[in-house]
């Protein structure tokens, strides 16, 4: 009996004791759960990391004479773990030691909120222990800095828990000149949470050279998908190359400038304007404007590489093709008769307008754009082998792309033609300029060709790689056809463009030119989607060179007008576009030669630089030269000389007021600009001689500054 109380007790024990076990267990797995949950569940998540890639620099593009035209500017973006262990140790001493420091130091420099609200803020975040808390968002290069010298920042990211996060937004310094042609490059956020970049123009074609080579970071995963980077980690990314262009921001002003004006003059719906320099193919000048929803004009869309039907520009081709044939001569005459429109072998053709004399010479046929004229010689030079007028459009390069460094370029479209009724038809409807299809800057290349005594010049707009400042490639003019049409027949053409503008269609916007002008007007019944020949659209041209004797310059001028407008012809539409670029080119050029300023000799002791202060004494001290330092530690400042003497004196700016960019460089004035998140506007090229907003007048919203350089 004993025995079994003893075995008893010892089995109600043992059982007692697994019971208090079990309890135990249950109220430990509870409170890790619910007190701890947080905690055990953020150590889980930082035992996951990743690795990251890190974007490069994306590189600047250049005009030809070394202006901006599209570049990055950077900015940070400030994160705060209130998990580092420099501020989580001691029960957080030291976050408690300079929270308030901190808070006057955010509150005094940025002005945005007062010290005590700071505060608040900042303890929220550490009471929560927020892993990731975003302090501040697009921080510039200057607030950056100044950030790393308050109070806590400045004991480093491991003490602190700051975190600053580098990232670069795309600009162009010129707003809307060559928009379309530069490109855009924009990044944005996918369905898929991804970082993708949207880029056309030049910063598509050129992509992959402009963003560099992507580095790499290791990052640790926190509570929330959120994650923070481990240091010592990186893999420096290998920053874009730079490119050099052909564009010429001068020309490129003077072309949007006439473009838009006659634009606005005939309620367009969309044009373009491009400037070749003749000898080289070197795209001077690009320019595009649409109308857009609101009435305005924008460079919605590259309408120098949409390929349309080209009206009387394409008479150049018809002419060189049936004077290289051999039957005729530029002086034979043709029978174009007096009523207006004529049946030529298997069709009626009209003219636009009625010429002034019954029988005229080929090249009268053509200063006078007479589609009778120009469609009968074609006939009867082509009438039994149709194909061979397209064989020498094909040796002309239209039936390809011209191959310029722009993703987008739409192929041209030859008629089919067959030694039938059905292929005349079509060979001599082409013949002036309708059941073909070309671009302005097809179009544009071959009188380019011809300005250039027979030599046809691929278009290129690039000019030179560079790597860090160092040549990486350089880019030469290419010619495409060595001769494009025997000399007698380039001369005859050229006289023949000639007359167009001394008593053919463009005579009278050309009579009072100082300079002479050789081209060809255009005027074409568009039929496009949504568009049929009875709506009364027009598509008005003018191509040509100037001067006349010794060309430096083609232009093309393509301009589509609205329904039934009150202008449509080339020679009211586009010529006087192609007569205002031309004007402004001749007097820059002083006719063939650039202006350059005379018997000035510039004061070389005076002088006045300013910009980054780092850049000015590193720039002093390696040419060796003695300066005097009153800049100290400012970020920005000025430099001059007294009494033969450099000196380097700072530039005091305010986070709320006009700062003063007069005498920077477009880069700095644009990088301490964008970073205050003022809109700029630029004209000219050099130092920043005037700015339109004056220095220390308080910020606004979208406040606009024009800085004119010299």
């Amino acid at each position: 009996m004993e025995v079994k109380k003893d075995i008893l007790w010892r089995v109600y024990l043992c059982f007692i004791g697994i019971a208090v076990f079990g309890l135990v267990v249950v109220g430990k797995a509870v409170y890790i759960q619910m007190a701890e949950g947080s905690y055990w569940r953020g150590k889980s998540d930082s035992l996951h990391t990743k690795l990251l890639p890190m974007l490069a620099e994306r590189g600047t593009i250049y005009s030809e004479n070394g202006e901006m035209l599209s570049t990055s500017v950077p900015y940070w973006d400030v994160y705060i773990d209130f998990k580092a262990d420099g501020l989580i140790e001691k029960k957080g001493m030291r976050f408690n030691k300079y929270v308030d420091s901190l808070s006057t130091a955010l509150a005094v420099y940025f002005n945005d909120k007062n010290a005590a609200t700071y505060k608040k803020e900042l303890q929220k975040g550490y009471r929560l222990q927020n892993r990731y808390y975003q302090l501040r968002k697009g921080i510039s290069f200057e607030e950056y800095k100044a950030m790393r010298s308050f109070p806590l920042v400045n004991q480093g990211a491991n003490k602190s828990g700051f975190k600053f996060e580098l990232q670069t937004k795309r600009i162009n310094p010129f707003g809307l000149l060559a928009n379309r042609t530069i490109g855009l490059s924009r990044q944005y956020i996918n369905d898929e949470g991804r970082m993708v970049s949207q880029n056309v123009g030049l910063e598509k074609t050129y992509d992959e050279l402009l963003k560099g080579e992507k580095g790499q970071r290791l990052v640790r995963f926190i509570s929330g998908g959120a994650f923070i980077p481990v240091e010592g980690t990186e893999i420096e990314p290998e920053n874009g190359r730079d490119i050099i262009t052909t564009i010429d921001v001068n020309i490129q002003d003077i072309a949007e400038n006439a473009l838009l004006k006659t634009m606005l003059a005939n309620d367009a719906e969309h044009g373009t304007c491009i400037v070749m320099e003749v000898a080289t193919g070197k795209i001077k000048a690009m320019a595009n404007l649409g109308k857009v929803a609101d009435g305005k004009y924008w460079e919605d869309y590259n309408y120098a590489l949409r390929t349309t039907e080209p009206g009387s520009t394409i008479k150049l081709a018809t002419l060189l093709a049936v004077l290289s044939e051999g039957k005729m001569e530029a002086d034979d005459l043709v029978q174009v008769g007096t009523a207006g429109s004529d049946y030529v072998g298997v069709r009626t053709v009209t003219d636009a307008e009625r010429s002034p004399k019954a029988v005229m010479s080929i090249k009268e046929c053509f200063a006078h754009s007479s589609n009778v004229g120009m469609s009968r010689i074609a006939y009867d030079a082509f009438k039994d082998a149709p194909d061979k007028y397209i064989s020498y459009l094909k040796k002309f390069h239209l039936d390809k792309k011209t191959g310029i460094d722009l993703i987008g370029e739409e192929p041209p479209l030859l008629p089919r033609v067959k030694r039938n009724n059905e292929g005349l038809h079509a060979m001599v409807t082409a013949s002036f300029g309708y059941a073909i299809e070309v671009s302005p800057l097809q179009t544009l290349m071959l009188y380019n060709a011809i300005a250039n005594n027979g030599k046809m010049m691929k278009p290129y707009l690039v000019n030179r790689i560079q790597s860090n400042g160092l040549l990486a490639q350089q880019f030469e003019p290419e010619i495409l056809e060595e001769q494009l049409a025997p000399e007698p027949v380039i001369k005859a053409a050229k006289e023949s463009m000639r007359m167009v503008a001394t008593e053919g269609t463009a005579k009278k916007i050309f009579i009072d030119a100082p300079y002479t002008v050789a081209g060809k007007t255009g005027t074409a019944h568009v039929a496009a989607k949504g568009v049929s020949y009875n709506d009364r659209v027009y598509q008005a041209s003018f191509v040509g060179y100037f001067p006349y004797e010794k060309p430096m310059y083609t232009c093309v001028v393509v301009i589509k007008t609205k329904p039934f407008p009150v202008l449509h012809y080339g020679g009211d539409v586009a010529a006087p576009v192609f007569k205002e670029v031309a004007d402004k080119l001749y007097g820059i050029t002083a006719g063939g030669t650039a202006i350059t300023a005379a018997g000035i000799k510039k004061d070389s002791v005076a002088f006045y630089y300013a910009g980054n202060t780092k850049e000015a004494k590193y720039v002093l001290s390696s040419l060796q030269l003695a300066y005097k330092d009153s800049a100290g530690a400012s970020e920005w400042g000025s430099v001059y000389a007294t009494q033969q003497q450099p000196v380097i004196n700072k530039k005091t700016v305010l986070p709320n007021s006009m700062p003063n960019v007069k005498g920077m460089g477009l880069k700095d004035a644009l990088f301490l600009l964008e970073s205050m998140n003022i809109k700029v506007r630029v004209s000219g090229k050099g130092k920043v001689a005037t700015q339109s907003v004056e220095a220390g007048v308080p910020l606004s919203k979208n406040m606009l500054v024009v800085l004119e350089l010299s």
